[in-house]
């Protein structure tokens, strides 16, 4: 039994879903945002609650009624607060500005690394090595947060590098000195 698929979905004032022609549409003050739905699992929204049910009791069905639940919440949440993540940059002479919509990173290589907005997702500087995603879509702002820590992920010996904000690096000691 799933009991997060179980849970109803409470949408706040100004926040509403609709399900029609295979997919589940919410619709908010920051924006839009729509997925498919998913075959054996029904979607009921009425008096401002959205119940989510499966038709069977099939493994397959199972899994995906509660992830069908769990996503119709970041959707909602995300179309009426949004989602919003920090990173921060170690180390001397890496820094990130603004150029446009894009965010430009000095980190160490021989030219800066320029990554562009994707639709829907806005960078934002709190000074030189503090930056921001943001946006309505969750996995995009994660994946987007995620690649920009790729380009540069904190090493251990060290702490060079773009973390999450308050992420912990677990240090390593470096070279034991000659005897």
């Amino acid at each position: 039994m799933s009991r997060i698929g179980l849970k109803p979905v409470t949408l706040p004032s100004g926040t509403t879903v609709s399900v029609a022609n295979d997919k589940i549409v919410v619709k908010g003050a920051k924006g839009e945002l729509s997925m498919p739905t998913i075959q054996d699992i029904s979607v009921e929204v009425s008096d401002g609650i959205v119940k989510v049910a499966r038709a069977n009791e099939l493994k397959k069905t199972k899994s995906a009624h509660g992830m069908v639940r769990a996503m119709i919440q970041n959707m909602v949440t995300g179309v009426t607060d949004g989602y919003e993540i920090k990173l921060e940059i170690v180390g001397v002479g890496y820094r990130a500005q603004m150029q446009g919509s894009n965010l430009q990173l000095s980190l160490g290589f021989s030219h800066p690394v320029i990554h562009e907005a994707p639709e829907g997702i806005e960078f934002a500087t709190d000074g030189p090595t503090k930056l921001s995603v943001k946006g309505i879509d969750k996995q995009l702002v994660g994946q987007t947060a995620a690649i920009i820590r790729g380009y540069r992920p904190p090493e251990p010996y060290k702490g060079k590098g773009i973390r999450y904000e308050g992420e912990h690096i677990i240090r390593k000691a470096g070279k034991a000195g000659a005897k």
